[in-house]
């Protein structure tokens, strides 16, 4: 296979997972790299640098949630947990432990080659991504430096301190899920990690602020909330 091919590892003990993601992923651009074991797993992705790691979390040896911060100790790469539990408890676990995204079984092939794509593109923006002074998402623009946020050529949004915050946290891990907890630590402070009804009530405030450009600000139910690519 060409070296410029992304590789992708696939975590999985389901043969029936490799047999069809296997051909799908070829097809689609990337080399896929395929691991039965969590064992496996660490040491594929120790050795073979992915550029993304698709999780199921029923594996054999270990659970998945207890492997992903095995592999985040070493790998920046983005995590796409792909499991059919669908629990929001797991979902948020997982997101909490290093996880990107999460897609449930079973899954529409599209979806996920659009997730997959989605977690490439920000991974390639690298960790200089919180220092871009300007952010551009549909008809926003996020002028960082100037503490500002305008809709195409309006005047900038009457934005109050905590919701700059919010939107520029947010903004900024574009395309991936960012639950809760981890809009409130961030916004908040460890100390508020736990009033979700904060979040609830700036969200509200920030989406009528947003206006025409409120749908980039997506709920995930349960789990926490995603900006839009």
């Amino acid at each position: 296979m060409s070296a410029s091919r992304p590789k992708l590892l696939v975590v999985d003990d389901e043969k029936q997972i490799h047999r069809f993601l296997g051909p799908a992923l070829e097809a689609a651009g990337y080399e896929p790299l395929r691991a039965e074991t969590g064992e496996v797993a660490l040491r594929l992705a120790a050795t073979r640098h992915p550029a993304l790691i698709l999780l199921d979390l029923g594996l054999p040896d270990i659970d998945g949630q207890r492997l992903i911060p095995k592999l985040r100790a070493f790998l920046a790469a983005p995590i796409v947990v792909v499991s059919a539990r669908g629990q929001e408890d797991e979902k948020v676990a997982a997101l909490d432990a290093g996880a990107d995204d999460y897609v449930e079984k079973p899954f529409a092939l599209a979806e996920l080659l659009a997730r997959i794509r989605v977690a490439l593109r920000r991974a390639a923006l690298g960790e200089a991504a919180p220092e871009e002074a300007m952010l551009a998402v549909g008809p926003l623009t996020i002028d960082i430096p100037r503490r500002q946020a305008r809709l195409d050529d309006d005047p900038p949004l009457h934005l109050t301190p905590r919701e700059w915050s919010l939107l520029v946290t947010l903004a900024r891990a574009r395309g991936r899920v960012l639950t809760q907890q981890q809009l409130l630590t961030a916004v908040w402070g460890p100390a508020q990690a736990e009033e979700a009804q904060y979040l609830r009530v700036y969200v509200g405030h920030l989406r009528q602020k947003l206006g025409r450009a409120a749908g980039l600000l997506r709920t995930e139910p349960g789990v926490g909330y995603r900006f839009a690519e």
